[in-house]
Formats: structure tokens, C-alpha cells, sequence
């Protein structure tokens, strides 16, 4: 049973699914077998390697130093091995009657899973999560991975890796294989599986979708408690009928002053409110084994627009963001560690922004409740394929609502971008079957979650759009103030070409109406280039030679916006150099390029 005392909003970051927390798991990052797939030998009567030549470092992706394998070329299959002894599965808690699963944080691109020799699951989709239950057995037991991620595959939806042998341009060495954690996990045959929380603020509730692991063939209740600290708002007990129930909880206490002030999720305020689900089922000989309880967490918050504002609980508020790449030189699209999560967003806030565009990456989890737990909004978006057909428009699809499904109860998040700046779908614009494409994940994603603006195609070329977005990379203040520093002014890049040489609205009449009068941010501006080491091979959208220089050049462009009254927001590229990419405000390793209370002064429109 799950420990009384254990807080989902007050964990520690290790647990690598926070809002659905349970204390009988146990995490097997670390050292395995490995091997590529060209330097093995498949044993062809269980369809694995009969031997493994090298270790890895689980979860690094073999491409990153911290992996200990550091090969960077093209390998499109790679094999994983690793064998859970009998004392660690009893360390996990696991006893008789009881259900072990294998979970995978996110393996690239397409994984297939073996344990003692018996195919267990197969899973698509490079940064989604997926599980295996491990048959039965008397302790120990023998997982084996093999993961097919081909470079060359342009229909796999890959966000900024390469597929070129070495970096170019903008895309970064490939993050193969296993890259976030492995764990497993032992439960009651019957169980929680998935949580979704909705708050309705003006409803005075939050509503509830959870999933169970099978339907009840006994009496089974569900017990939801929520906790504000040692207050308890609410408890509800509801029957369950299938696998997959729905229930509103009244909070009355958000009706009244006190409580909206005290109890409402905003960046210089991240509340959480904490919660603790139990099934109980009756009239069984071993309610042990048929009763589960794990905790989880929501934050009471709205998000919306109104007129030509961005809307946070109803009220105007003002979009500082930045561009965040999520790579690490040690570890590419691995976090080097989970404190390495926390520091993240500690750093996004201490430079001042209160928001982070999460670009062309579905971030750890763990980042997301560091975002929740110390307030910094998220824009989530869909790592791009590069071509348009039947194949990626179906892949993209599919791991886009399991994305929007694992995310959508995170309070820090507040809007989605299933598509940046028409990749994969280059010819939208004269296509009419990429502009439906665009136009279903639109409304896919709003079915799936209507509480949260939604941006069609992120920078240009929108059909319908909840926020105007643009992108701009003119490195001239009095021309950037220019073009955007009245809702007049931005308003003219809406008709034929855009100064950045795309056309703004290509949907419908009704869609361009739409989009036209929504908020407009510059979602992309900046790209400033700094370094001081002339050997790096520095690109960048303007390069500047002294700390001095890019002082003076970020002080320019940013109080060129800040002096905008057509803006509602804009997210300044980029959060820290990456690979070749030296437009970061800090370098590749989080140092800042300035002192962090001069950017914060810049980034805040207090210098």
C-alpha cells in the first residue's frame, strides 16, 4: 500500500511518472549489455543476440559520452540486456499475487521487448512511454530491448537529430535507443493506470478521468481524497462499472476570496493540490492483492484568450519565453541526471522568463512537474517528421495523442504545437491535403483537450490557430519595433508575404478570421551568437564579438518588444548553446554569457 505521508507534490524528481506516484518501484538505470546490431549474431529460435560485446550506461543514448559507448555514427539497431536478480524484485515490493511491470520512459524510435526469451510488447514512437508486465516467475528474470531507430527514416517523427553522420545547420547528433529511465514497478492486479485532471474554476471543481488495469468483476469503489497541506478539501467514492470512469469534485472553498487567492496555480504562486486515489474491492480473500492507492497531483489554474490578451486565471498576462532545446553535450536529449530537470527550470526563471517553449522535444516528465512545482508555463511541442505521406502523417498522429494524453494534466502546461514552422508539410500552403492535415491536429488536439490554446503550423503559414504566432529573426531593433510594435503593425504581415518571406494565413476565410484577431506573439526572434572560443564553429542568426557587443544588441531587440503594445508575448532563441548552435544566453554547460542579474534585467524590461 501506498505510504500515507507520501506527497506527490513534494517529491523528490527521481520517480520518472510524478503524477502518478506509487512507493513499491524501483528504478534499473545503470549498467547493461549492448551491442549494435551489425556486431552481433541473432540466435534464431528467441529472434535475440546470442552474445552482447559492450556495456552502456542506461538511459543515455549510445551516441553521448555518458553512455560510455560514444559512437556517434549511423546504427540503426542496437540491443539491450539486463538481468534483474530475485533481491532487487523483492526490493521493488513485490510479493505473490502481486503484478511486476516493466515500464520504458521513452526508447527511439521503435522497440520490441524480450524477458527470459518470451516477446512481451512491441512499441512506436520515440519520446512516449509504454509497459510490459513480467510473466510470472520465481524472482529474477533476464530483459532484453532491441531498438530500430534509422536515420534515414524521414517519415519518423525526430524533431532536431540529424540524419546526416555529423551535425549541420540546426540538427544536432541522434539520440538513439533508451533515453529516459527504466523502471519497474509491482501493483495489485487491479489498478490505477492513468489519471487525467480538468480544474473548472468557475464550475467551483475538478474533474477526474482514471483508468484501471482491468473491468471489475467484484464490487470495486474508488476513494479520491485532495489535500491542500493538512487541509483536506474533498473526498468522493464513486462505483466503478468499467475501466475507465469519470467524477467532478466540488471545491467550494475556490468560490470564495480567500481560497481563489490561496488555492489558485500561477507561476509566482505554483500551488498544488495534492490527491490520493485507493480502489477497494470487496468480498475477496486477499484484499491485499486487489487493493491499490497511489498519489498524484493537480494545480487549480485557467487558461485562455480574450481580444488581443493572453489569459492566465482570467486575468492579462504577459509571455517572457524562451526557446528550450532540452540537450546536454553529455547526454544529448537525455537529462545527465534528474537534478539536472530542477536546474533547468531554476535557471529559466532565475534569467527571468516565465515561460518555456519546449522546441521540436516531448520532455521528460520530470521536467514538467519541476515546471509545475516551481512555476514556469510550457508550450509542448511535437518533434517534426521530414516528409509528407501516408506513413508519417499516421506516426506523427498517433504519438502526438499519446503525448497530449501523458501531458495534459500538468497545470504548468498552456499550449500545444503539434506542427513548427511547416516542417514536414513545406508545400501547405498550394497542398490541400497538408492543410487538412494540419487543420485535423488542430482539432484532434482540441478534442482531446479544449482547455488550452492550440497553434495549428508555430511561426507562419497557420490555418487556424488559438495564438498568432510569428517568427522573425531581424536583428535590428528600430526594424523589429517597427514591425511589431502596434497590433496595426503587425497586422499588415497578415496580407501576401511576411518580412520572413512566408504567407501568415492559409486557411479558410473563417479560419483566417479567426486566427487574425487571436493574441500575436513572436514566438522566435533573437538567435544572437556568442562565443568567446574562435575555434568553435559558431553559427548563429547575428553574430557579435564581445560581451559588450551582445549586451548592448539584446538590450536593443528586447526593449524593442518591450515597448510593444500589439504584443502579447514572444519567446526569445535560445536558452543555451547547442552543439553548433551558439545563440544561447548561456553556453552548452548552463553558463550565462552575461551575468544572470543583467539578463535578468534585459529579459524582465528592467535594465
Amino acid at each position: 500500500m501506498l505510504d500515507e505521508e507520501l506527497r506527490a507534490s513534494t517529491q523528490d524528481g527521481a520517480y520518472p511518472r510524478p503524477q502518478l506516484v506509487r512507493s513499491e518501484w524501483l528504478d534499473l538505470s545503470g549498467e547493461w549489455d549492448f551491442a549494435f546490431d551489425e556486431d552481433v549474431e541473432v540466435d534464431a529460435r528467441v529472434g535475440t543476440p546470442a552474445e552482447f560485446g559492450r556495456t552502456i550506461v542506461v538511459p543515455y543514448p549510445p551516441e553521448s559520452p555518458l553512455s560510455g559507448v560514444h559512437e556517434t555514427g549511423h546504427h540503426p539497431v542496437v540491443w539491450y540486456r539486463r538481468r534483474v536478480e530475485a533481491a532487487e524484485v523483492a526490493g521493488a515490493g513485490h510479493a505473490s499475487g502481486r503484478v511486476l511491470l516493466l515500464h520504458f520512459g521513452a526508447v527511439d524510435y521503435r522497440a520490441d521487448v524480450w524477458i527470459d526469451g518470451r516477446h512481451v510488447g512491441a512499441h512506436e514512437g520515440g519520446h512516449t512511454p509504454f509497459t510490459v508486465e513480467v510473466p510470472a516467475g520465481d524472482g529474477g528474470f533476464e530483459i532484453v530491448v532491441r531498438a530500430e531507430d534509422d536515420p534515414r527514416d524521414f517519415s519518423q517523427p525526430r524533431g532536431k537529430q540529424d540524419w546526416r553522420v555529423a551535425p549541420h545547420s540546426i540538427w544536432y547528433h541522434r539520440t538513439t535507443g533508451i533515453w529516459q529511465p527504466v523502471w519497474i514497478e509491482s501493483v495489485p492486479r487491479q489498478h490505477v493506470t492513468r489519471v487525467a485532471w480538468r480544474p473548472d474554476i468557475d464550475g467551483e471543481c475538478v474533474h477526474l478521468a482514471f483508468e484501471v488495469a482491468q473491468k471489475p468483476v467484484a464490487p470495486t469503489r474508488a476513494r479520491v481524497t485532495l489535500r491542500h497541506g493538512e487541509q483536506q478539501l474533498a473526498e468522493v467514492t464513486v462505483a466503478l462499472a468499467s475501466t475507465r470512469e469519470e467524477v467532478s469534485i466540488s471545491l467550494p472553498v475556490v468560490g470564495t476570496e480567500q481560497g481563489y487567492d490561496e488555492l489558485l496555480w500561477t507561476p509566482e504562486r505554483p500551488v498544488l493540490i495534492d490527491a490520493r486515489i485507493e480502489l477497494l474491492t470487496d468480498g475477496t480473500a486477499d484484499p491485499a492483492d486487489t487493493s491499490d492507492a497511489a498519489s498524484s497531483y493537480f494545480g487549480l489554474r485557467s487558461v485562455g484568450t480574450v481580444g488581443e490578451r493572453f489569459l492566465l486565471n482570467d486575468r492579462p498576462y504577459f509571455v517572457r519565453g524562451v526557446l528550450s532545446q532540452g540537450y546536454w553535450p553529455q547526454s544529448h536529449l537525455a537529462a545527465p541526471s534528474p537534478e539536472a530537470l530542477r536546474a533547468e527550470v531554476e535557471l529559466i526563471k532565475e534569467l527571468g522568463f516565465n515561460t518555456a517553449r519546449l522546441h521540436q522535444k516531448l520532455e521528460d516528465p520530470r521536467l514538467l512537474y519541476w515546471a509545475d512545482r516551481l512555476g514556469l508555463l510550457l508550450w509542448v511541442e511535437m518533434p517534426s517528421a521530414y516528409e509528407f505521406s501516408d506513413t508519417s502523417v499516421t506516426r506523427l498522429t498517433r504519438e502526438w495523442t499519446d503525448a497530449v494524453r501523458r501531458d495534459s494534466s500538468h497545470p504548468s502546461v498552456v499550449a500545444w504545437v503539434p506542427i513548427n514552422e511547416s516542417w514536414a508539410v513545406r508545400n501547405l500552403a498550394v497542398d490541400a491535403r497538408q492543410r487538412d492535415f494540419i487543420r485535423s491536429l488542430y482539432h484532434l488536439t482540441k478534442a482531446l483537450d479544449g482547455t488550452r490554446p492550440v497553434i495549428s503550423n508555430d511561426g507562419w503559414e497557420h490555418t487556424q490557430s488559438d495564438l498568432l504566432t510569428l517568427h522573425d529573426y531581424e536583428n535590428d531593433h528600430e526594424v523589429l519595433g517597427a514591425r511589431y510594435g502596434t497590433r496595426e503593425a503587425i497586422e499588415t504581415s497578415l496580407e501576401g508575404m511576411s518580412p520572413f518571406g512566408k504567407r501568415v494565413l492559409v486557411g479558410t476565410a473563417a479560419e483566417a478570421e479567426a486566427t487574425a484577431s487571436a493574441p500575436a506573439l513572436l514566438t522566435e526572434f533573437g538567435g544572437v551568437s556568442f562565443t568567446p572560443d574562435a575555434d568553435v564553429d559558431a553559427w548563429g542568426y547575428r553574430l557579435v564579438g564581445t560581451p559588450e557587443d551582445l549586451d548592448r544588441h539584446l538590450s536593443g531587440i528586447f526593449g524593442a518588444l518591450d515597448a510593444s503594445t500589439g504584443l502579447a508575448g514572444w519567446v526569445y532563441t535560445q536558452l543555451t548553446d547547442t552543439v553548433q548552435e551558439t545563440n544561447g544566453l548561456t553556453d552548452e554547460n548552463r553558463v550565462p554569457k552575461l551575468p544572470v542579474e543583467r539578463l535578468r534585467a534585459i529579459i524582465r524590461g528592467t535594465a
